[in-house]
């Protein structure tokens, strides 16, 4: 197996710079974070949507299915978080990547059970203070991702960089935006040691989506994801009758309680588990119009790096003086 050594893949003992996202829903079965792992990169259970014994049942499936290192993502704000903490202490999990929330609560817990702990961040503010609080590393989020973007849409070219140079120590996950082995090349120059991959892998065959999500993604330009929701938590979606409604109602100025509530009569679980890519909330990035077929998993691993290699050696070398 090809082996690309940064310092991510030294921290997470993975053999490449690759991440797969937590998706809700998406990878919130064992299938496809095991099949990523099993390539070499770093596979991503997503814990946000499931119940406590599901998600006991997944960790063991997936210590079970493979010796490689494996990640769970934990939403902080989750409805039962500190149960889910307890669960995941309990099950030791080898990686945690933390979102939405503060590191402080969780880190002294995880790091006695032997857990790396990987924070997401989005600014370079909150990335000193995750780095003060004394994460292992950090999950960079830019503009371009789906599901949850920064809510200042800063691009990921920037924020990366940004935050490089804020916590120069800190070994950095780039994610938003990328979606083939050109982007993996772009996010180690920047000063990232891996790349996660967001959208590429919710376009695999272990993806847990509906069909109908799936087509919706493959049909998307890299002009369809827009982000909707301002003050509500911002998302980047693909358009359909839900974001139409958003959009609407925050070019005419309405209140946060009306766009509260139409925000909230929408779902991620009604376009991605039912199909109802008219009314639920297609999540993906802008890397969606990069994006053209559905292929499986470890296929997608062995394509970003051989399109990461071919891009490396396309880079111009130093001319002699």
């Amino acid at each position: 197996m090809t082996r690309i050594e940064t310092d991510v893949t030294r921290l997470l003992g993975i053999d490449l710079p690759i991440v797969q996202a937590g998706m809700s829903w998406a990878s919130s079965s064992p299938e496809l974070p095991l099949a990523v792992s099993d390539a070499g990169g770093l596979g991503v259970l997503a814990a946000g949507p499931m119940r406590p014994g599901d998600l006991r049942d997944a960790v063991r499936a997936l210590r079970a299915g493979t010796d490689r290192p494996f990640a769970v993502n934990l939403p902080l704000y989750r409805k039962g978080v500190e149960e889910t903490i307890d669960l995941l202490l309990a099950e030791r999990v080898p990686v945690l990547i933390a979102s939405q929330g503060g590191p402080r609560r969780y880190l002294d817990r995880f790091h006695a059970a032997g857990t790396v702990c990987l924070h997401v961040v989005a600014s370079p503010e909150h990335a000193r203070k995750a780095a003060d609080a004394g994460v292992d590393g950090l999950i960079v989020v830019g503009a371009e991702a789906g599901g949850h973007p920064p809510p200042d849409l800063v691009s990921t070219l920037v924020i990366v960089r940004a935050v490089a140079r804020a916590v120069p120590d800190l070994p950095i996950v780039a994610s938003g935006g990328f979606a083939d082995g050109a982007g993996l090349a772009a996010a180690l120059a920047l000063g990232a040691g891996a790349a996660q991959f967001g959208t590429r892998f919710l376009a695999s065959t272990e993806a847990n989506v509906h069909p109908a999500y799936h087509r919706a993604v493959l049909s998307a330009t890299v002009a369809d994801a827009q982000p909707v929701g301002r003050e509500l938590g911002v998302i980047r979606a693909l358009p359909n009758a839900f974001t139409r409604d958003m959009t609407k109602l925050e070019r005419e100025g309405a209140s946060v309680e009306d766009r509260r509530l139409r925000f909230g009569k929408s779902t991620l679980k009604m376009a991605a588990f039912d199909g109802d890519v008219d009314n639920g909330k297609i999540e993906a990035g802008q890397s969606a119009g990069l994006v053209d077929d559905i292929r499986p998993a470890a296929e997608i691993v062995r394509t970003l790096v051989a399109e990461y290699l071919a891009a490396v050696r396309r880079l111009p070398g130093v001319l002699p003086e």
